[in-house]
């Protein structure tokens, strides 16, 4: 009886350990098939999405860029010497004329040297019409002497000429007769030279009258010039338009070079957008833009590129070619789109939140149904501002999801609600 018990304990034990073993692989094929299973695909809410239909057709590839309207012709009114401001007719903002004064400044050694060259030259003058009275005073003496000399000679000569004649009838001498000729010759000679003296002080009186007119005019010419630099510091505007900078005040002072004011005609105005330096290469000048002051669109035409990129951009100026609407005024910050091109007869979607042109993105599109989405790979081409080229991975009618899926960058799945 022993011997039959133990025989079927060892079954028992057997059947428990084949009912172990086939236990044991149950699990681990279970458990493999639940490994093998995709995990269930997360849900979005289909309100939140952006969906977009791929389409075939032209489209218009733009740059966009930030801006602001700036004038086209700006005058700065600098100081031109060191000064302080003594007073400030207007504010910014108004309109001016090129006689508007805008402010009044002060620099009292300039208007001291002014005075004291408005003296010299009173001074000058003064002297040169002392001048001129003594010099022709000394002409006249001189003038006066030739006549007296020219007198004598006269009577010389008739003297002469009377013992020449009395020595033809022997009632003169000789000698009386030659003393006459002698006197007569020496008076000549003296006439001459006293003419030639007068000649030569007249030549004297005019190089001695040019002379202090030479003085004169150096002195007026520095007194006019430095009282025209007084007279600056009287700030005109200088030109029609409106003052767009005076932010000085009374008392303030100011170092030469120094910008005091800026006009601008306010209804001459372009845009300064800046653009991208990747997408600015493809900009040249004449293109068609259009400027969005959010009160209106102005088309315009880029005539300016800047060579050089500051901060990953290009400033690009972009002349206004149209009206422009109210509330358009310097400095308003705008929108600007400059057209690269056009391209005719292509597949396009609306631009995805992260799709750059000329890149391999993936996107979420649309089942049949329209209750799930799978991801697939699209190769992108150019892109505008809110449309892109579609060169591989959609047909026209797939319907994508253009927003940010980067939550479910672990899902090639989801489904929508």
């Amino acid at each position: 009886m022993d011997i039959k018990r133990e025989g079927i304990a060892k079954r028992r034990r057997l059947r428990w350990a084949v009912y172990a073993v086939v236990l044991t692989a149950a699990v681990g094929m279970a458990g493999w098939r639940v490994s093998r299973l995709e995990p269930a695909a997360p849900s979005v809410e289909r309100g939140t999405l952006i969906i977009d239909s791929v389409k075939r057709g032209e489209i218009l590839i733009e740059v966009p860029g930030l801006g602001t309207l700036v004038p086209e012709d700006i005058v700065w009114i600098p100081a031109q010497f060191e000064s302080q401001v003594s007073k400030v007719m207007v504010k910014s903002g108004q309109k001016v004329v090129p006689s508007t004064i805008l402010m009044v400044l002060s620099n009292p050694n300039m208007e001291l040297d002014a005075n004291n060259l408005q003296w010299q030259l009173k001074q000058a003058e003064a002297n040169y019409a002392n001048l001129k009275v003594t010099l022709e005073s000394q002409r006249l003496t001189q003038a006066a002497n030739v006549a007296s000399v020219k007198s004598d000679l006269e009577q010389a000569k008739l003297t002469k000429d009377r013992d020449e004649a009395l020595l033809s009838y022997q009632l003169k001498s000789e000698l009386e007769v030659k003393l006459s000729v002698a006197k007569w010759e020496q008076l000549a000679t003296r006439y001459d030279i006293e003419k030639q003296r007068l000649e030569i002080m007249r030549e004297s009186i005019d190089a001695q009258l040019d002379a202090q007119k030479v003085q004169i005019e150096t002195l007026r010419a520095s007194w006019q010039l430095k009282k025209k630099q007084v007279e600056e510091l009287t700030i005109r505007a200088g030109t029609t338009g409106v003052l767009q900078e005076l932010i000085l005040q009374p008392g303030q002072r100011v170092a030469a070079g120094a910008v005091l004011a800026k006009v601008a005609e306010p209804h001459r105005l372009k845009a300064e957008l800046k653009i991208a330096e990747t997408q600015a290469k493809d900009i040249i000048l004449g293109q068609k833009a259009s400027i969005d002051t959010r009160n209106g669109v102005i088309p315009g035409r880029v005539v300016r590129i800047d060579p050089n990129v500051v901060n990953g951009t290009r400033t690009i100026d972009c002349s206004l070619e149209g009206e422009l609407p109210p509330g358009a005024v310097p400095d308003l910050s705008v929108d600007g789109k400059v057209e690269i091109e056009h391209l005719r007869d292509v597949v396009y979607i609306g631009r995805p939140t992260f799709g750059q042109q000329n890149t391999t993105i993936s996107l979420f599109k649309l089942d049949a149904e329209g209750k799930g989405a799978a991801r697939v790979p699209v190769k992108l081409g150019r892109a505008s501002v809110n449309v892109i080229q579609v060169v591989e991975g959609l047909n026209v009618g797939d319907h994508v999801i253009l927003s940010d899926m980067s939550a479910q960058d672990q899902s090639n799945k989801i489904r929508l609600d």
